[in-house]
Formats: C-alpha cells, sequence, structure tokens
C-alpha cells in the first residue's frame, strides 16, 4: 500500500473529494493540518486513515515531526502534497528530507516559483514573453519604460497569484511605488514587465508519470484578477467547451520544457487582443506563467462539469495506478460569475435562480480568503453554446449605476472578440502535439459527472 500525506487536506474544502479518490484507490491517505480533527468536515474525516494535527503549518519543525511520525508508523512515503502554491517550497524541502521522490525538490524550486527563471523555460519551449526588468533603482525602472512605454506591471518574482502586484501608468506612480517598496518590502525582488493587452488562457492538464498528459482542459479569463482585486470589480472566468489546439500545443510544449510528470498542472498563457510589435500579432499565445498545481478555487469542479467527468478521480487514478480509464463526456462552457457586494445588480438573486434553475451547478457566498479574487456571491452554471453563456453573464452582472455599467460594457466588448483562434501560433518552432492522447482525453457518449457538496471554500 502506497503512503500519500497530504498537507492541509481541508483547504480548499473540495478537495475532500480528491481524499476519498485516494482511498478508494487503495492510498493510505494521511492528513497533516492546523484544524482540530473534530472540525474537519464528515466527508473528509471519512476520506483519511489518519489525521495529525500540528500548531502552524508554519512551522517547518512541526511538519517535519508530523511526516517523520507517518513514515515511522507507515513506512516509507511515497507521495506528498499540499497542491498549494503557498506551501510549494516547503513540500519540495520536505520531500527532499525524506527522499520522497515523486514530485519537485529543493534544488527544482527556482524555475517554477521565480517569474524571471520561468521566462528561460518558455523560451525553450519556444513560446513568446513580455520583456522585463528586475527593479532596482529608478534610473534603471525608467530606462525600461522608456523602451516599452507605459504602463508596465510590477510584481514579487516570487509570488502568489495577483497578490502586491502593480499596474504603473507614470512617471509619478512609478515613484510611488518604489517608496512603498522601500519602507514595506525593501528585502523582496520584484520584476517589472511590460503590459500585455490580453486575455488569460489556461492549460490544466493532469500529466502522467512520462510526462504525457491524460486529461486535458482550459479556462479563459477575459479580465485580470489584478484588475478584479485592485478595482474591486465583479469575478467572471469560464471553462472552455473545447480546448483551443494552439492552447494545447503550447501547454504540451510547457510540460516538456520544465520536466513535469505526475502532477496536476495549471499554465497560464496570454491571448493577445491587439497586435503588439514584441510580441506578435492579435490571436498569438504569450506565456505567462506555470503553476505546479491544481487549478485553484472551485475550477476543478468547474471542469468537471464542463467535461462530464471526474478530475479527483483521473488525477487519483494516475497517482496510483499511472493512468486512468475514468471516461469524459460531452463538453460545455462552464461560467463563473462572481457578484461583489454593494453593487446595485438589475437582477437580484432569486430572479437570477427562477431563469437559470436548469443551468445551474453552484450556489454560494464566497469564503473570504477567496473574495477578494472572486467576489462575494458565487454562480457556476454549464450551457452549450457561447451565445447562452455570454446572456448568462450579462443578466448576472447588469448594474444600474453608469460607473459599474462602464466596466460590464467593456467585458461584453472583450466577450464580443469570441472564439479564439487556434492557427497563430507564434512564429517558433514547432509545438504540433506529439502524444497520442488517451483514454480519457477522448470524448465518450458517457456522462459521468460526480455531483459535489454544495458548501464550498
Amino acid at each position: 500500500m502506497q503512503n500519500f500525506i497530504f498537507i492541509s487536506p481541508n483547504f480548499p474544502t473540495n478537495y475532500w473529494q480528491f481524499c476519498r479518490e485516494l482511498k478508494n484507490d487503495g492510498m493510505n491517505v494521511l492528513g497533516i493540518g492546523d484544524q482540530p480533527y473534530d472540525e474537519l468536515k464528515p466527508e473528509l474525516k471519512d476520506s483519511l486513515n489518519e489525521y495529525y494535527k500540528v500548531g502552524s503549518l508554519e512551522n517547518y519543525d512541526e511538519v517535519y515531526r508530523a511526516v517523520a511520525f507517518f513514515a515511522f508508523k507507515y513506512g516509507r512515503i511515497d507521495w506528498l502534497e499540499s497542491n498549494n502554491e503557498y506551501w510549494l517550497e516547503r513540500d519540495a524541502a520536505l520531500r527532499t528530507d525524506f527522499n520522497i521522490k515523486s514530485g519537485f525538490q529543493t534544488e527544482d524550486m527556482p524555475r517554477i516559483k521565480y517569474k524571471s527563471k520561468m521566462k528561460e523555460y518558455y523560451q525553450k519551449a519556444g513560446i513568446a514573453t513580455a520583456r522585463y526588468h528586475m527593479v532596482d533603482d529608478l534610473a534603471g525602472c525608467k530606462k525600461f519604460v522608456e523602451e516599452v512605454g507605459y504602463p508596465v506591471v510590477v510584481k514579487p518574482d516570487n509570488g502568489v497569484g495577483a497578490s502586491d502586484t502593480h499596474k504603473l501608468a507614470s512617471d509619478a506612480e512609478l515613484e510611488a511605488f518604489l517608496a512603498y517598496k522601500a519602507k514595506e518590502h525593501p528585502d523582496v525582488s520584484y520584476i517589472m514587465e511590460e503590459f500585455v493587452r490580453a486575455e488569460v488562457n489556461s492549460y490544466d492538464a493532469i500529466i502522467d508519470g512520462s510526462g504525457n498528459p491524460i486529461f486535458e482542459a482550459g479556462n479563459v479569463s477575459p479580465m485580470s484578477i489584478m484588475d478584479i482585486v485592485n478595482n474591486d470589480d465583479n469575478s467572471i472566468y469560464y471553462i472552455i467547451k473545447d480546448l483551443p489546439e494552439d492552447t494545447r500545443a503550447a501547454g504540451r510544449a510547457v510540460v516538456k520544457s520544465f520536466g513535469v510528470k505526475s502532477r496536476f498542472i495549471h499554465f497560464e498563457f496570454f491571448r493577445m487582443t491587439e497586435d503588439q510589435a514584441s510580441m506578435g500579432k492579435k490571436g498569438q499565445i504569450v506565456a505567462l506563467e506555470v503553476n505546479m498545481r491544481p487549478c485553484g478555487g472551485f475550477t476543478p469542479d468547474m471542469i468537471n462539469f464542463a467535461r462530464s467527468t471526474n478530475v479527483y478521480k483521473i488525477w487519483a487514478d494516475m497517482i496510483a495506478f499511472g493512468g486512468t480509464d475514468m471516461p469524459v463526456g460531452e463538453h460545455y462552457y462552464c461560467p463563473f460569475a462572481g457578484r461583489r457586494d454593494g453593487k446595485n445588480f438589475v437582477y437580484c438573486h432569486e430572479q437570477i435562480m427562477q431563469k437559470y434553475q436548469k443551468n445551474m451547478r453552484m450556489v454560494d457566498r464566497i469564503p473570504e480568503a477567496l473574495s477578494g479574487a472572486m467576489g462575494n456571491q458565487m454562480y457556476v452554471a454549464t450551457f452549450s453554446t457561447r451565445e447562452e453563456m455570454e446572456q448568462f453573464y450579462s443578466d448576472v452582472l447588469a448594474v444600474n449605476d453608469p460607473v459599474n455599467a462602464k466596466v460590464q460594457k467593456e467585458l461584453a466588448e472583450v466577450l464580443a472578440l469570441g472564439e479564439p483562434t487556434t492557427t497563430a501560433l507564434t512564429e517558433k518552432p514547432n509545438l504540433s502535439p506529439a502524444v497520442k492522447p488517451t483514454t480519457a482525453v477522448t470524448k465518450t457518449p458517457t456522462r459521468a459527472v460526480t455531483k459535489t457538496a454544495r458548501k464550498r471554500k
């Protein structure tokens, strides 16, 4: 029996489904967390073979002792994961210390955590990247701005999500940022990049032990997380009905370049919404960043709805058996709409539910920890056509006040761009897929959606 340690299995809350599938596959599922056992969801308790509570997950020594206890009791640890970007380096340190080979080690961290290092591997994959400058002094930053022009985006070189990300549009804003950095984060390394006018397209895939995808999907974010957080906007993104071939090719090329094996990954690309001389033409793919963990929040559940499958099982099967026979059924668009409290919406909650009751898959309040990026009230639905999805967004996010109406008009214009073209990869080495998809990638008439709990993280 293989031993799988899941660090913080209660976060996100929907990951109990992954634990359940691991246990069903014969794995010994061991949890380490800082939440009291009695406060865990019953479904999670039933899905764990044992749970070890630590005082703080921030304390490496405590977590180390917990892993040592499990190793002493059950023998060699085969897998250790948190599936959380925040703990990625700590996970690698534990694998290194306990000689757990099924995942990234400490020596692997620079290329998968530092945005500046990622660019080297994107270039090896033949994918264009935004020009960048490591933030130094005012003179150095101004010289870079003279080359690329305003606006520029500044963020920690080793950062999580859109946290501490700034869009600078003038010398005054640049000077203000440098003053902020000197006062608040003098030891943090920041990267400055030219602004890319684009939407974000993701490549979400489960990669087997040989580096081949056994499941692939993707989502589209017409609005940047940075703008949602900084401007207190509503949040939208959607699982695209069919993964564009250029996204698939770029994703597979990056998997090969980074040497990814035995992981559920979330890679992000820009799809340019206008021509930019330094990167290419409208519609082309430009690298953004790699995330060596599953897509966040509710997205695994949304992928299930969009593909009529169970990615938690596919993921667990890959770990336990190296592959899966879990079928993929009918494809749908699966949009997420996150309403922000305090806005004057045209349609109330009851009206939205009445109109879209048959389409709705998840409805809930968003936990405070996620509300900055995702809004306060979530709606997840499925639709067969893009037109139906666009009408859904129009209804859910329609507002009465003119300021927010302007934002919604801009969103409508972005959505009106339509489906991405799939023939406009940047002129780089051939990225045509070389791996034949397994059964889980092909469409089958089987519809096997696992119903997920209504309470979400």
